[in-house]
């Protein structure tokens, strides 16, 4: 039970409470400081790796803790001059948006049916891309990898996308389909009344509703694609393609390898290629709330 007392206020205080008093919870400055403290180990290490970029490796090795003292900028400039920093971002690019473009599409197309329509078999289905979410990609490296080769896909983009596009379906169904449902049965039938075929609801109506939780997959497709290691390790890294080309979680640790004394430099690389998925993320953040609003509510 938390504990309360009162403070006097000179004014009027709430209602019930005549001698102008107000309620003081002492479990909010509990709650404000646990939600710091997680704050900031969710924060520090990235903002670590920010700052970690404007230090010289002298600067690092002798106070690893410290701020720049001074700040030096050649490690960002260092990075952005390399050839190599822009083609991982470009490789990237391409994986992040065929992964979000194929989640979207295919996640609403499945999601529909099941949402609304009735038929054999639809909780089954449901509950097998419910299941999805218990085989991490991990438990199916060794035989997808396998997969990939007997299709000529390994050493391929596509052989990224499409795996990703699969293991992020789980994740995109469970959301859409809530969502789907809370739209009302009664724009559909107004709809048919008016003419409008299934497919025009779709388009027209259901869609434009929808779209809080069409972001909300994407977003959420994009910034896994975007950070994505284990995937484009296991079909890129053993492929042709040409490092230069490779996605940046890749490109992080192939810059970290051939530049390990110059700790400021690598620090500078890894800032650089999370910011743009940070940067989407916290741009889409409301959007995102509401998506998973509606999902729940749903």
């Amino acid at each position: 039970m938390t504990a309360t007392s009162y403070v006097t206020t000179g004014k009027a205080g709430n209602l019930g409470d005549p001698a102008g008093r107000r309620r003081f919870d002492w479990g909010q400055p509990f709650v404000y400081l646990i939600a710091l403290v997680v704050a900031a180990l969710a924060i520090g290490p990235v903002l670590y790796v920010i700052i970690g970029g404007f230090r010289t490796t002298a600067d690092i090795n002798a106070n690893p803790g410290g701020f720049p003292a001074p700040w030096v900028f050649d490690n960002y400039a260092q990075v952005l001059t390399t050839p190599r920093f822009w083609g991982n971002v470009l490789a990237s690019i391409i994986l992040a948006a065929g992964t979000t473009l194929g989640v979207v599409i295919l996640g609403i197309m499945a999601a529909y049916p099941i949402a609304r329509y009735s038929f054999k078999g639809r909780e089954a289905m449901y509950t097998i891309f419910t299941a999805g979410l218990m085989f991490p990609l991990t438990v199916a490296a060794l035989p997808l990898t396998l997969l990939l080769r007997t299709l000529n896909l390994h050493g391929t983009y596509l052989g990224v996308i499409i795996p990703s596009i699969a293991f992020a379906l789980p994740t995109t169904i469970i959301i859409l389909v809530p969502f789907l449902r809370a739209i009302p049965d009664e724009l559909e039938e107004a709809a048919s009344i008016d003419g409008t075929t299934r497919i025009g609801f779709f388009w027209r109506i259901l869609l434009p509703l929808s779209m809080p939780g069409l972001v909300t997959v994407g977003v959420l497709a994009f910034v896994g694609s975007w950070n994505g290691y284990l995937l484009p390790l296991l079909v890129i890294s053993t492929g042709t393609l040409p490092q230069d080309f490779w996605p940046l979680p890749l490109g992080v640790t192939q810059f970290s390898t051939q530049y390990s004394q110059n700790t400021g430099a690598v620090l500078a690389y890894t800032s650089l290629a999370m910011i743009p998925a940070l940067v989407f993320f916290l741009a889409a953040e409301k959007r995102i709330v509401g998506g998973l609003q509606g999902a729940v509510k749903g």
